[in-house]
């Protein structure tokens, strides 16, 4: 779907605001779901430890390179990791391991396909199934892409990312805004939080984000480009949660942009759209460029004619990270 503008203003009398106000009590019901779920729900244990990678919104937040940053640490400290999504958007309920010369982004979902480049990756629409899958296949920790809100699995660390500039929007719940669930209630289940940044230079308001008083660790973490921008004019598109993220990154990397095109998270480009993105780039004689989550949505063919600008997590204090790892698996071993 595509973020109304309205999940983003913080106050005001205009049409923003009657949207928000007619639209809280879908959002108060939403809540009360998600509540009422994760206090009926007897999580299960599958032997090995879980990191839950999460948010407290919906969509955009960087979660999915946070994801894959956090299982080649674990591979640096001698882990085996395996990550566990949902398989958004993906037609195979899963539990499957990811192939990535043999699923497309059809069957699996995009985010999984990124996460199996790093390590081995799994869908599965119940997560316990498939973490006991992962537990069967000889990996020795999980790292969960997203199911902050979901019980049915025990987690040994749950780790909330928040964009640092978007934060939580106007404060209201979906359908009203982009919450998910009240922050309190989110926060009060989280073990860590990692705040995303447009870059180093960039300090989060901790104070306006409401974490200045939290009793546990917060990173600052961004996105940092894994290969310089490629060169002369370029058409660039994307289907994530905030596209502007990625234009304004291209942007501050020296990136010549003659056009953009945003589309709603995790679109399915149509043989239109592709027909149109080339049009675009041929009237301005330049290269299409994307994210290597939208690329990894297009054909074999289209993909030839598409140059995916890869991107990577950073974190500001890397040591104190590794040390929250070691003390969940350290923790976990101990309880096991």
């Amino acid at each position: 779907m595509r973020e109304p503008a309205f999940w983003r203003t913080d106050g005001g009398r205009g049409s923003g605001a009657l949207a928000r106000a007619l639209l809280s009590p879908l959002g108060h019901v939403y809540a009360w779901t998600v509540a009422r779920r994760l206090r009926r729900t007897e999580p299960v244990n599958v032997g090995i430890p879980v990191f839950c990678v999460g948010n407290l919104t919906v969509g955009g937040t960087g979660k999915t390179p946070v994801a894959a940053a956090l299982m080649a640490r674990l591979k640096d400290m001698g882990r085996t990791p395996a990550a566990l999504s949902r398989g958004y958007g993906g037609t195979l309920p899963g539990p499957v391991e990811v192939d990535t010369t043999r699923h497309s982004a059809r069957e699996t979902g995009d985010e999984p396909l990124l996460l199996a480049r790093e390590a081995a990756a799994w869908i599965s629409r119940d997560r316990v199934a498939g973490a006991q899958a992962i537990a069967a296949s000889g990996a020795d920790v999980i790292v969960m892409d997203d199911g902050h809100q979901n019980p049915a699995l025990a987690k040994d660390c749950s780790i909330v990312v928040v964009d640092g500039t978007a934060g939580w929007g106007a404060g209201t719940l979906f359908p009203a805004g982009p919450l998910r669930e009240p922050v309190a209630a989110g926060l009060a289940r989280a073990n860590a939080v990692i705040v995303m940044m447009p870059g180093p230079g960039h300090t989060p308001d901790y104070h306006r984000l409401g974490l200045a008083d939290l009793e546990i660790p917060v990173f600052h973490a961004w996105l940092e480009p894994a290969a310089p921008p490629p060169d002369g004019p370029l058409v660039a598109f994307a289907g994530i949660g905030r596209p502007q993220k990625f234009f304004d990154a291209l942007s501050a990397a020296g990136a010549r942009l003659s056009e953009i095109a945003d589309y709603p998270d995790h679109h399915p480009y149509s043989e239109r759209d592709i027909a149109a993105l080339k049009a675009l780039a041929q009237a301005h004689d330049a290269r299409l460029v994307t994210t290597e989550k939208d690329w990894v949505r297009l054909d074999s063919e289209t993909r030839r004619d598409v140059i995916a600008w890869p991107v990577k997590a950073e974190f500001a204090n890397p040591a104190a990270l590794d040390g929250l790892l070691r003390d969940v698996l350290d923790a976990a071993n101990t309880d096991r």
